[in-house]
């Protein structure tokens, strides 16, 4: 793969990461993957709080933790967590996304269960009380809501992933973003393919939803994941072997028919080139996780940074939307 760079357009907060393990009030190793909203008259955050690593199996147990900020920049980590572990089956709940639909405050998170790897949509008015709309069949996650009914339905996008049933029958172990509707937020389907790893020149293992989109005259824009994996990667984080780089890229969907994509890039918009994205847990992962659209146009863009923390950019939107000039 080539060495892509970040866009000249994509600036870094400089007091970055924005939160971080020692933000937290209680047992914290890693504080990263935040979804984030403007919710109420702040910006809320809630995010991915990972701790009680077991080496043995490379997992950490993780709750769900929450933090609002008057400015989005500096944030306050409520006392003790809000959506603990729920379930006999339930191993945990992580990688949360918040998107404001109709007034209230919509959560998609993913839930590792006995059964394997489920995708949850739930609902919030106070960050006390949760209410699970959906779980989906195993193995589904990253989903993300649109902040619009579309057509009179809701939609989200997605990124199955069956790679261990694909290499067993040899078929294509890559994993793609989708896209699904409800009338109801309960009963999901019209599944289709919506962004594939060869729609994507800097992706060749996976690409999937990152940030809920925004809406913008020219249409809906989507911040996404890609993973690029080189075998020539040795041992990197905390992985004795990790081959993989996440970058983040930018498209636009028609706003009447968000199964079409109108315009991306087709260069990376953010590359790990931070110390914080460069070294972590896992070295190289920058993932964009929350998107907020100021009035005066400016777009403020979280992202989780080597798998270990919350980092903050900005960009012009008229520069985002400029990027989106290719067809899929």
């Amino acid at each position: 793969m080539m060495e892509w760079r970040s866009s000249p357009v994509v600036r870094r907060f400089p007091g970055n990461p924005v939160l971080s393990a020692k933000d937290v009030p209680f047992q914290s190793v890693l504080a990263f993957n935040a979804g984030v909203a403007r919710y109420q008259g702040r910006y809320v955050m809630l995010f991915r709080n990972d701790f009680d690593y077991h080496p043995d199996v490379n997992v950490f147990r993780t709750n769900l933790e929450f933090a609002f900020s008057d400015d989005g920049l500096r944030w306050q980590v409520q006392p003790r967590p809000v959506f603990p572990v729920q379930g006999d089956d339930v191993w945990r709940i992580y990688d949360p996304r918040l998107t404001v639909l109709d007034g209230r405050c919509y959560v998609t998170f993913a839930m590792d269960t006995t059964y394997g790897i489920r995708a949850a949509v739930a609902v919030t008015d106070d960050f006390d009380r949760f209410e699970i709309l959906s779980l989906s069949l195993p193995d589904n996650r990253n989903t993300v809501l649109y902040p619009e009914r579309v057509g009179g339905r809701y939609v989200r996008m997605e990124r199955p992933f069956d790679m261990y049933l694909a290499a067993s029958l040899r078929q294509d172990p890559r994993l793609h973003a989708w896209i699904s509707f409800s009338p109801d937020l309960r009963h999901w389907g019209d599944s289709e393919l919506l962004l594939a790893v060869e729609h994507v020149p800097f992706a060749n293992e996976k690409v999937g939803p990152g940030t809920p989109p925004v809406r913008t005259p020219r249409g809906w824009l989507a911040l996404f994941h890609a993973v690029d994996t080189d075998p020539a990667r040795g041992k990197r984080g905390w992985e004795e072997r990790w081959q993989k780089r996440y970058t983040a890229g930018v498209m636009l969907l028609d706003l009447e028919d968000p199964r079409r994509v109108v315009g991306m890039s087709k260069e990376p918009f953010l590359v790990p080139e931070a110390p914080c994205e460069r070294e972590g847990f896992r070295n190289d992962v920058v993932f964009p996780s929350g998107l907020i659209l100021e009035d005066t146009g400016e777009v403020k863009i979280y992202y989780g940074a080597a798998d270990t923390v919350v980092c903050l950019a900005t960009a012009d939107l008229g520069d985002l939307l400029a990027l989106c000039t290719a067809p899929r």
